[in-house]
């Protein structure tokens, strides 16, 4: 059977359409993060929501349901207490993997599911898995745009809100909880490690080539479906786990695109020593 009939194959349509949803929002959302240096949110985020995912598959609820629980909560502390850049989800790594592997040790579930979610449980999405994704690209779509300018001015004129009186806390906190919900789905889906690469490879490559944000945007939205598609073919077809070949997958793009840099840029100053 070819790749194509295997992503045709009624079996694996609705994982196919959940995860491209997912790719298609975690990385604008990388991109945000990047720019407010706090790109370590998506990694803190994730390790809580799998942690939380597997509390509620212990009594009884599904991944999907259970991730954002922990995700959420984490987002909500941390944009209460005000803290900003990574040390606070450095402390959310530390937490939730702690939490995983001892709820994984202490139930009748065990560390095989635990690591099941690290890896992505993305061949077994069914109806729910695509209903959340669904309604997180909604969300997104809708919130994004009005976020992404006031995020902007908040990262490159940080005075402007206090000297305005500007409710500043409204919009970080509603972007603190799009990226716990979107990291927690994520998780829940393409797996731990699989949505921490979504966030932080399209958004990196992105910025070392886009010429504007809108064109950073853009970009970030096509490697993480192409990456997304390329590693979902490549996982079928070799019957390999989908959330390593996720991250080899935009791992390999970020590696093609840094040397075709390095070729441009040799090429040019080559041109450049023959002008002269």
């Amino acid at each position: 059977m070819s790749a194509l009939d295997l992503v045709l194959d009624p079996l694996f349509r609705l994982p196919l359409i959940t995860g491209m949803a997912i790719a298609l929002v975690l990385p604008p959302i990388g991109a945000l993060l990047l720019l407010r240096d706090e790109w370590l949110a998506a990694l803190g985020l994730a390790h809580l929501a799998a942690a939380s995912a597997l509390l509620g598959l212990a009594l009884g609820l599904p991944a999907v349901l259970g991730a954002p629980l922990g995700a959420l909560a984490g987002g909500a502390v941390k944009s209460f207490t005000g803290a900003r850049g990574n040390l606070a989800y450095g402390f959310m790594i530390l937490f939730g993997w702690s939490a995983l592997f001892l709820i994984a040790a202490n139930t009748s579930l065990g560390a095989t599911l635990g690591h099941a979610l690290v890896d992505g449980q993305l061949y077994f999405a069914g109806a729910l898995e695509l209903i959340a994704a669904l309604a997180l690209a909604g969300l997104a779509a809708a919130a994004l745009p009005r976020l992404i300018p006031l995020l902007m001015r908040a990262r490159f004129f940080p005075h402007d809100e206090t000297a305005n009186r500007l409710p500043a806390h409204r919009w970080h906190l509603s972007f603190d909880l799009l990226t716990a919900l979107a990291m927690a789905i994520g998780t829940a889906t393409v797996g731990l490690m699989g949505a921490f690469a979504l966030v932080l490879v399209p958004a990196w490559i992105a910025f070392r080539i886009a010429p504007g944000w809108t064109w950073t945007l853009v970009l970030c939205g096509l490697i993480g479906a192409g990456g997304y598609l390329l590693a979902y073919l490549a996982a079928l077809t070799l019957d390999q786990p989908f959330g390593p070949v996720l991250v080899a997958a935009l791992i390999t793009l970020a590696a093609t695109v840094e040397a075709g840099r390095g070729l441009i840029g040799i090429t040019r100053a080559r041109l450049r020593r023959k002008q002269r």
